[in-house]
């Protein structure tokens, strides 16, 4: 597989996080808390939904190093802020977009590729800057058929 590199726009979105590490990997709670609330969200681009890692400075793909799970939608404008959200600026840069097909039951082994594999392979190197995947009208949690796209920053 190889991937698409793109150069993103500074993104602006409103969600909840959570911090987790790989062993405490609690995404079921983030997104059972964000999607009876999604619709609080003024003025959002689209219904595409985004599930964010930010990483901290040392970040080290450690099982137990801790991080900042998102889930969010994309904004138009930040002039109101549901209480108990926050906004979080995706900054401009350029990411190795890959699209990851399945019911989720491999997507540590996709994950562990794209760093190990594809992106060697492909001259680029993993940026500790946000990344995410986007879940759109493809996307059904746990299906065969589910798709979503997986933005890595590249450099």
């Amino acid at each position: 597989m190889q991937p698409e590199i793109r150069w993103l726009p500074e993104i602006q979105l409103i969600g909840i996080s959570l911090s987790m590490t790989l062993e405490t990997y609690r995404v079921d709670d983030l997104w059972r808390t964000f999607m009876p609330r999604r619709y609080e969200i003024p003025n959002p681009v689209s219904e595409v939904l985004f599930h964010v890692q930010v990483n901290p400075d040392t970040y080290n793909f450690a099982p137990n190093m801790p991080f900042e799970k998102w889930a969010a939608l994309e904004v138009a404008t930040v002039d109101f802020i549901p209480v108990g959200m926050q906004v979080l600026t995706i900054p401009a840069g350029q990411y190795a977009v890959f699209t990851y097909s399945g019911d989720g039951s491999d997507a540590a082994a996709f994950f562990r590729n794209i760093y190990t594999q594809w992106l060697p392979k492909f001259g680029l190197v993993w940026e500790n800057r946000i990344q995410f995947e986007l879940l759109g009208e493809k996307y059904k949690k746990n299906a065969a058929d589910s798709e979503e796209q997986i933005f890595i920053p590249v450099r």
